[in-house]
C-alpha cells in the first residue's frame, strides 16, 4: 500500500466518473474514504474496496474533517451543501469543504460566506482532466481560498494531481479560471470540427493533417487527444457529457455578463451546444458537437 496521504477520513460526495476516479485514487493512496452518491449503487465498487458508504452528504463529512464534492452543477452542489443532510450541517469549525466541480462564481462566493459563518472552510478546486486522469492522480487543479484552508487540504490535492495552480484567496477566482479554461477547450473543439469538415469535403486526409498539427503548431493534449476523439467519432461512452459542456459555456456567458466582458465566440458555442442538445446528444461526449459541422457541410455523420 502507498504511504498514507492523511490520517483523517476524507469524504467524497458525488460519484460520477470524476468523483469515482478521485475516490479510487485516494483509496489507492491509503486514505480512509467515506463516499456518498444520490444513486447508492454508484458506491458499490468503492465500498467493496474498503470505502465507507455514507447515507447522506452530511454523513460523508466528518466533524472538523475534509470533504470533497464533485457534482454536476450549481443546483446539485446546493443540494449536497445545505439542509439537515448537507455537508454544512456536520462539517463544523475548521472542517474543509473542497468543491471540485465547475460552478458559477456567484455560488462560490455564497458558499464561502456560508462556510465562514459556521466557522468552517471552503476551497474551490476545480480540475482539468478526464476520469482516467482522476483515477491515476494526474489531474490539473486550480485552487482558491484562504491560505489556511489550502494548506490543510494540500496533501489530498497533491495525491489527486500532477500539478496545482493557485488563483489566490477570492472564492470565485478558481471557478472563473475553470470556466475560462473550459471555454478555450470548447473553442478548440469547434475550430477542429470545422477544419476537419473542410478537409473531408476537399478530399484531404484529415488524420495525416491532424498528426502534423498535433506534433507542430498545436502540440498540446487538447488538440492531440480531442482531435483524435473527433476523427474517430469516439463520442460514447462520454468522458465529459455534452450537457455539462453546454452548462459550462452558459457559465462563461453569464460570467461575462456579470463582469461586462463581451464573449462573442461563446455565443457561437452556445448555439452549437443548443443545437446538439436539440438533436438528442446531451449524454454523448461533448466532442460530439463536431457532428454539427459535419451536418452543416453536407457530409455523412
Amino acid at each position: 500500500m502507498a504511504e498514507q496521504v492523511t490520517a483523517e477520513q476524507v469524504g467524497v460526495v458525488g460519484l460520477g466518473g470524476m468523483g469515482s476516479g478521485m475516490a479510487s485514487r485516494l483509496l489507492d493512496q491509503g486514505v480512509r474514504v467515506a463516499v456518498f452518491n444520490r444513486t447508492a449503487a454508484a458506491a458499490d465498487a468503492l465500498v467493496a474496496r474498503g470505502a465507507r458508504r455514507a447515507g447522506t452528504p452530511a454523513d460523508a463529512a466528518a466533524p472538523d474533517g475534509v470533504v470533497i464534492s464533485m457534482v454536476a452543477n450549481d443546483a446539485a452542489l446546493e443540494a449536497v451543501s445545505d439542509g439537515p443532510d448537507g455537508v454544512l450541517s456536520r462539517l463544523g469549525p475548521n472542517g474543509v469543504h473542497v468543491s471540485m466541480s465547475t460552478i458559477s462564481a456567484e455560488l462560490a462566493r455564497s458558499l464561502a460566506a456560508r462556510h465562514q459563518a459556521r466557522g468552517s472552510l471552503f476551497v474551490a478546486a476545480p480540475v482539468f482532466g478526464r476520469p482516467d486522469a482522476a483515477a491515476a492522480g494526474r489531474l490539473w487543479i486550480l485552487q482558491s481560498g484562504t491560505s489556511a484552508a489550502k494548506a490543510r487540504v494540500r496533501p489530498v490535492l497533491e495525491a489527486l494531481s500532477q500539478g496545482i495552480a493557485d488563483a489566490g484567496e477570492a472564492a470565485d477566482a478558481a471557478p472563473i479560471g475553470k470556466i475560462a479554461g473550459n471555454f478555450l477547450i470548447a473553442a478548440a473543439m469547434e475550430a477542429m470540427s470545422e477544419a476537419f469538415a473542410l478537409l473531408e469535403k476537399s478530399g484531404v486526409d484529415g488524420r495525416a493533417w491532424h498528426d502534423l498539427m498535433a506534433k507542430s503548431l498545436f502540440a498540446c493534449p487538447i488538440y492531440a487527444n480531442y482531435g483524435r476523439f473527433i476523427l474517430d467519432r469516439a463520442f460514447t461512452p462520454p468522458g465529459f457529457r455534452l450537457v455539462l459542456g453546454a452548462k459550462d459555456v452558459g457559465l462563461a456567458l453569464s460570467t461575462g455578463k456579470e463582469k461586462q466582458v463581451p464573449l462573442p465566440f461563446a455565443s457561437v458555442l452556445n448555439d452549437r451546444f443548443l443545437a446538439a442538445l436539440a438533436q438528442g446528444r446531451g449524454e454523448m461526449d461533448w466532442t460530439s458537437i463536431a457532428l454539427n459541422a459535419v451536418a452543416d457541410a453536407g457530409l455523412k455523420p
